[in-house]
C-alpha cells in the first residue's frame, strides 16, 4: 500500500514545499494538489517537482470543464517531464457551484466528458499520430463548418517522458464509479467506509470491471482520512476535526437533490442524519450541522487510535481494495506519523 496526502498551500507555497520534502523522506508516495477557485494546481505542481526527487506529484483534482482536453494532456505531460515521470493526473467533475459560478461554463454531461477527455489524453501521450477525436462532445480538429475550416490534426511537439501517465478519477455516483472502474488507472473516492464498499459501490465497480481493458491492469483505490496515533484519551478528540469539512460537503456542497456527498452518506445508511445536516447547513446553522455528523461515520472514515487499532483499520482498507492510503497525519510531527504508517504497510 502506498501513502498519499493532500498538500495544502494556504500557509504559503514555500513552507508547504519544505514540509513535503520532509514527508517525502519519511516515505510519502503521492502528493495531491487541489484546484478549487484559488491558485491553479499545475503551477504549484511544477514548483514541487523541482523541490522533490521521488514523491509522485498528483493533480487532486483538475476539473473537467476548466481546460480543453488537449491542454489537460499537455499539462500532465509537462509536469511529467519536469518531474522525470512522477505526474499523476487526477480528474473530476467538481460541482456546478464552481464550474458555473467560477468558470462560467455549463455543468453538463460529466460522464461523457470524462470518457472523451481520457481518450484524448492517452492519444496525446502515445504520440502515435496526429490527434483525431470525433465524439459527441469534443471534436479534434474542429470540423470546418464549426470554425474557419483551417484546423489541422496535430500531435504534441515534445516526446512525453511516458506514453502512459496514470489517470485517477474522483467519482461517487453509480454511473461515474462504473466509468472509473472501466477506464481509469485509479479511483479517488471521498468519505470512504471500507466495510460498506461492496454494499454501496460493489455493483457499479463490477459493471465497470466487466468492460475494463485488461491492459490497464488493476484499479488503484486511493482512500483514507485523518491519521492520529495514540491512546483514545489522547487522540479521540481529533475525530471532531473532520466535522466541519464533512458538514460542509454533506450539507453545503450542492442544492437539495443535487448534493453527491449527501447522497453518499444516505447510501451508507444515515439518510435521516444526512437530510437534517443539509437543512441545518443551508439555513446557516453550521455548528448544529457539524454536531449531527454521526460519531460512527467519523470513526469509520478516519484512522485514529492506538497502533493496534490503526493496524486493524489498515487491514480493513486493504481488504476493501485500497492500494493508496490517502492520509492526513495529525500530530506535532506529521512526517513521523507518515514514517510509522509507511513501516506498517511496506
Amino acid at each position: 500500500m502506498q501513502l498519499s496526502m493532500q498538500i495544502s498551500y494556504s500557509g504559503g507555497h514555500q513552507e508547504s514545499a519544505r514540509r513535503l520534502v520532509e514527508l517525502e523522506a519519511a516515505g510519502l508516495d503521492i502528493a495531491w494538489i487541489a484546484e478549487l477557485y484559488s491558485f491553479d494546481a499545475p503551477s504549484y505542481m511544477g514548483y514541487l517537482a523541482a523541490k522533490t526527487t521521488t514523491v509522485q506529484i498528483g493533480a487532486g483534482i483538475l476539473p473537467l470543464y476548466s481546460r480543453t482536453p488537449t491542454l489537460i494532456a499537455m499539462t500532465a505531460a509537462g509536469i511529467d517531464a519536469l518531474s522525470d515521470g512522477r505526474c499523476v493526473l487526477g480528474l473530476g467533475a467538481s460541482g456546478p457551484q464552481v464550474i458555473e459560478g467560477w468558470h462560467g461554463v455549463p455543468y453538463d454531461k460529466p460522464l461523457g466528458r470524462t470518457r472523451e477527455i481520457v481518450d484524448i489524453c492517452r492519444q496525446v501521450w502515445k504520440r502515435e499520430g496526429p490527434v483525431v477525436h470525433d465524439g459527441p462532445i469534443y471534436h479534434v480538429p474542429l470540423p470546418a463548418d464549426q470554425g474557419t475550416g483551417l484546423g489541422k490534426a496535430l500531435k504534441i511537439i515534445n516526446h512525453p517522458v511516458r506514453s502512459e501517465i496514470p489517470i485517477y478519477i474522483a467519482s461517487l455516483g453509480e454511473k461515474n464509479v462504473e466509468l472509473t472502474a472501466e477506464i481509469a488507472d485509479g479511483w479517488l473516492p471521498i468519505f470512504f467506509v471500507p466495510e460498506k464498499v461492496h454494499e454501496v459501490f460493489g455493483p457499479a465497480l463490477a459493471a465497470g470491471f466487466a468492460k475494463r481493458d485488461p491492459a490497464l491492469g488493476p484499479l488503484d483505490i486511493a482512500a483514507g482520512g485523518l491519521v492520529a496515533i495514540g491512546e483514545e484519551s489522547e487522540v479521540g478528540h481529533i475525530r471532531d476535526f473532520a466535522r466541519p469539512v464533512m458538514a460542509l460537503y454533506v450539507g453545503g456542497m450542492g442544492a437539495k437533490g443535487k448534493n453527491f456527498y449527501n447522497q453518499l452518506v444516505q447510501r451508507y445508511g444515515y439518510e435521516a442524519e444526512a437530510l437534517e445536516i443539509q437543512e441545518l447547513y443551508l439555513s446557516g446553522k453550521k455548528k448544529a450541522a457539524e454536531a449531527l455528523i454521526p460519531d460512527e461515520l467519523l470513526e469509520l472514515t478516519n484512522l485514529i487510535g492506538p497502533e493496534s487499532y490503526i493496524k486493524e483499520r489498515l487491514a480493513a482498507y486493504a481488504e476493501a481494495g485500497v492500494t493508496v492510503l490517502n492520509m492526513t497525519p495529525v500530530g506535532p510531527d506529521p512526517a513521523e506519523v507518515v514514517g510509522k504508517v509507511k513501516g506498517w504497510v511496506s
